[in-house]
């Protein structure tokens, strides 16, 4: 017979049993619970630390001509080629303009991109709204971040405002709604200038670019971005509406601003190349406008910097038109010395053409000159190496050198060490290496050729450039 007192003590130990289980559950789920929420911690500012602009550091972006891209020229047919471009390496696709375009006072047979009858549709000639979002869906699900080029400074002649909204717009002295000239031979009669200075219009452009956003669109290259009609507060109350919709790149064009906006074209850059190749300028002055630049913008600003885009092309010329022999030294310049880089629709197959603006004029995509590999490697280089990467995260550009004909940089950043040797001229040149902290032994990225830098002399053949990671 079992004794009361037995029972007790054996309640007593499947008690303390159940107990002891219970407080190991309990340590075990508050461990749990805690990894979970410091993983959840650690997510979150790591998803801080990969906002726009600083996640595009080591980035390359890629402008697309929806119109001459294809023999199509629409959106379905351009997101046939998603996957090639995912295999270059760029990360931004930014989308010259796709709304409808004005047919009063058209310029050409299609019109200029940059004369937009509705902020709210797309260009039936690429397709339509569904043909984009498939794009749209399609380049997120490859990695790819997209934006929008986007047209503040005026309206095509066509466009809905311009009847229902004519306090939206500039008039001139007889009161008439006006048009903006950048020169003589440079008249956009095509368009209609916006007052930005009026409240109602900029809340109509904030709701335009909602539109937009709402639908996915990773930014804006904001054309004309900073011009003297474009008043900076525009962009300040965009934000304030449209950032905390999405994280938003936000891209002008201009040379300026980029305290409101997250990173401006740097044009001055490309002016001193062609000033190089004609010879009225030394290369030293490449070098010198980096410092310059980062003097007056600080290190946090994030400058576009390229060789070609479209107006460049259309307007001026090929970059074997401006830049000649240098072409591929001047390109190697831009991925490796400062900024972030642009690739337009085309270089990265040696684009030989000046793109038609108001015609079709569709891109050969033969690649007969090896330009592939040559702009595949530049986006590698680009994004495997921090010390080159954009803003106050990539490394200093520090000069190394002591010849005017030469540009030679060192940069490092977390341990990786980025040299850049460059002689941009039609003559061989001898270097010295003046900077003793980049001494030491190297491979050329580009043909593995060994190099022992030292205080011995280096030669350099006409254009050739070198680049040295450690």
């Amino acid at each position: 017979m079992i004794k009361l007192t037995e029972i007790r003590n054996v309640s007593k130990l499947l008690a303390m049993k159940k107990l002891s289980f219970y407080f190991l559950l309990f340590l075990l789920i508050a461990g749990c619970q805690k990894t979970t929420e410091k993983d959840k911690s650690v997510n979150t500012e790591e998803d801080k630390t990969l906002s726009f602009p600083e996640k595009l550091a080591g980035s390359t972006i890629y402008e697309v001509n929806i119109r001459q891209f294809t023999e199509e020229g629409t959106f379905n047919a351009f997101t046939d080629h998603l996957p090639r471009l995912k295999d270059l390496g760029v990360d931004m696709l930014w989308l010259m303009p796709i709304h409808p375009i004005s047919k009063t006072n058209r310029k050409g047979t299609l019109g200029s991109y940059y004369a937009p009858s509705d902020y709210k549709a797309v260009n039936s000639e690429f397709g339509t709204l569904d043909d984009f979002n498939v794009l749209l869906n399609k380049a997120h699900e490859l990695g790819f971040y997209l934006i929008l080029d986007w047209v503040p400074n005026h309206t095509g002649r066509d466009h809905s405002w311009i009847t229902e909204h004519p306090e939206y717009y500039i008039r001139d002295e007889e009161g008439n709604i006006t048009y903006e000239a950048m020169s003589p031979t440079d008249v956009w009669w095509d368009t209609a200038l916006l007052d930005n200075s009026n409240a109602d219009t900029r809340k109509a452009m904030i709701d335009a670019m909602r539109f937009w956003v709402e639908l996915g669109v990773d930014g804006f290259r904001l054309d004309h971005g900073c011009g003297d009609k474009i008043p900076l507060y525009l962009w300040e109350e965009a934000r304030a509406e449209l950032d905390p919709l999405r994280d938003l790149f936000w891209l002008a064009e201009c040379g300026h601003e980029t305290f409101v906006l997250d990173g401006s074209y740097a044009d001055e850059f490309e002016v001193i190349m062609r000033d190089v190749v004609k010879g009225e300028k030394k290369a030293d002055a490449l070098f010198k406008w980096i410092e310059d630049d980062m003097f007056k913008h600080g290190r946090n600003a994030y400058r576009m910097t390229y060789t070609s885009n479209h107006d460049l092309n259309s307007w001026v010329g090929t970059t074997f038109e401006r830049l000649g022999e240098g072409d591929k030294a001047f390109a190697t310049l831009v991925f490796t010395a400062y900024g972030f880089p642009l690739i337009l629709s085309g270089q990265e197959v040696g684009l030989s053409k000046r793109i038609e603006f108001f015609e079709r004029d569709p891109i050969t995509w033969t690649d007969s000159l090896g330009y592939t590999p040559f702009y595949k490697s530049l986006v590698k280089l680009k994004k495997d190496n921090p010390a080159i990467w954009t803003g106050s995260i990539g490394g200093f550009p520090v000069k190394i050198e002591d010849n005017e004909n030469v540009v030679g940089f060192m940069r490092e950043a977390e341990g990786n060490r980025v040299i850049g040797i460059f002689n941009f001229s039609s003559n061989s040149e001898t270097v010295k290496i003046t900077n003793e902290n980049a001494y030491g032994s190297y491979s050329d990225y580009f043909s593995d050729k060994e190099f022992n830098i030292n205080d011995s002399p280096l030669k350099l053949e006409p254009w050739e450039y070198l680049i040295f990671t450690q």
